[in-house]
C-alpha cells in the first residue's frame, strides 16, 4: 500500500481522509509479538504483516 493512498471514512456524517499507507506503517511498528503472530496467521488474506 503506498503511503500516500487516501481512503475516505465517514464518522458522524462527516467525511475524513485517512492516509491508509501511513496508518498501516504506524500500526505495524506498534504491534506486539503475540499480535504479530496472530496477524501472520491471516496471511491468506493477502496482507503481509510479518
Amino acid at each position: 500500500m503506498p503511503r500516500t493512498h487516501v481512503e475516505t471514512v465517514v464518522v458522524d456524517g462527516q467525511e475524513h481522509g485517512v492516509k491508509l499507507g501511513v496508518f498501516l506503517t504506524t500500526r505495524r511498528t506498534k504491534v506486539t509479538a503475540d499480535k504479530l503472530a496472530a496477524l501472520a496467521a491471516l496471511a491468506n488474506l493477502g496482507l503481509d504483516w510479518a
